[in-house]
């Protein structure tokens, strides 16, 4: 089983966009931005939510929402606030 990516461009709340390399995560049903894009792009979080990892491991990110732009279409969406070294990730919805 190999990796699929998709490239995106995200548009936060100020016009601020970022193209963005997501890598396509089938068991998820949020995207996540990494902190160096979501910070730019201006994002506030709006809510705290806990999800649980592919290990059963629990952890707590903030949630906001912002515009993502694909080849495929584009959609006002949530996305999780991570980490510095989290990666960039575009759920399945």
């Amino acid at each position: 089983m190999g990796l699929t990516y998709v490239d995106g461009t995200v548009t936060g709340p100020t016009g601020v966009s970022r193209v963005v390399h997501f890598m396509v995560d089938s068991g998820a049903k949020f995207n996540l931005l990494p902190r160096e894009i979501w910070t730019v792009l201006g994002l506030e979080p709006k809510r705290r939510m806990t999800f649980v990892l592919a290990d059963g491991t629990f952890i707590e990110r903030d949630v906001s929402e912002c515009h993502i732009a694909l080849p495929q279409g584009d959609a006002h969406a949530p996305v999780i606030l991570g980490e510095t070294d989290d990666e960039a990730l575009l759920g399945v919805v």
